[in-house]
């Protein structure tokens, strides 16, 4: 069992988490080792160097970290992915490594004090090089030695209260809620990296008013596999105009913007919208990486159909 103090840490670093959060939608490897301040103490989220983390100040573990690898010969966003295969296989619990191959070592010994009492943890998996999703509540609810692995199970990841996840219904349902939010940073991060970090119709260079803006929804894609040909890095005002079909993009990449946008004249907005009308799009480096044709084609008979 907790003590008060240890408690109202744990709850602090939640918060600070859930906040920065709200801000940006994922954190950098700098913001886990910045962490949080606490009565005046800065404490880290994670150690860089190892998965399985417990401050000095607390008595059970705090957080755990799955590192994607950073682009080699490949790039990374090409990978299939196996970081997060646990994850979208997983139908209520998931496997997490131990640190090396003894079960006695303190990281080890970490997470079973975890399991035992139930704590919540913050699990941090990354997304892209360098670019984590923070899942909490986690919880450590399995323990195995001989195997060397501990089984993970998610809670309520929007509830207000902490709650631990009793039944295989409560862990399948927030498992599910996990994958949906990993395959949407999975998208997102490829699909602006293809594109280096720019919005796709104006150039806008700033990540954070970026969005991934899907050509056709593909409720059939496997969630593991985000595929960056049926995507587009736009800024948030032009994805907003994309997907009410104000703007539209042709097979071959050129840009339109609707009538009844290009015949109203009222402000600077407007007129940012309205004077990329006829200009190409902007393409990622690699041609693999160009927006498929046909799904553009399908969007753009849609955006027809509205004029």
């Amino acid at each position: 069992m907790e003590s008060v103090g240890d408690e109202l840490i744990r709850l602090a670093a939640f918060a600070e988490v859930r906040r920065q959060l709200g801000i940006r939608g994922d954190l950098s490897s700098a913001d886990l080792r910045a962490g949080f301040d606490f009565a005046g103490e800065r404490i880290p989220f994670v150690n860089p160097r190892r998965g399985i983390f417990k401050p000095r100040r607390l008595r059970y573990l705090l957080s755990i970290r799955t590192v994607f690898p950073r682009e080699g010969a490949r790039v990374w966003y090409d990978d299939q992915r196996e970081v997060h295969q646990q994850i979208f296989k997983g139908e209520d619990v998931v496997d997490y490594a131990f640190m090396g191959t003894d079960p006695t070592a303190a990281d080890n010994r970490w997470l079973r004090e975890a399991m035992e009492e139930r704590v919540p943890i913050i699990y941090f998996l990354g997304v892209a090089p360098g670019v984590y999703q923070a899942y909490l509540p986690t919880y450590i609810v399995g323990w195995d030695p001989a195997r060397l692995m501990a089984k993970v199970a998610f809670g309520p990841q929007n509830a207000t209260v902490l709650s631990y996840p009793e039944t295989g219904g409560e862990r399948r349902y927030a498992l599910r809620e996990v994958k949906q939010r990993l395959h949407q940073a999975s998208f997102r991060e490829a699909v602006i990296a293809a594109y280096q970090r720019r919005c796709a119709i104006t150039g806008l260079p700033e990540p954070r008013l970026l969005d991934a803006a899907h050509i056709v929804a593909d409720r059939d894609a496997d969630l593991g596999h985000p595929v960056v040909p049926s995507g587009l890095p736009l800024s948030k005002i032009h994805h907003a105009a994309f997907d009410a079909h104000l703007i539209g993009i042709d097979a071959d990449y050129r840009i339109h913007v609707s009538g009844r946008l290009l015949a109203q004249k009222d402000g600077p907005m407007l007129e940012l919208l309205k004077q990329v009308h006829g200009e190409s799009l902007r393409l990622p480096n690699r041609p693999r990486d160009y927006p498929d044709r046909e799904r553009l084609q399908a969007r753009f008979d849609v955006f027809r159909g509205h004029e």
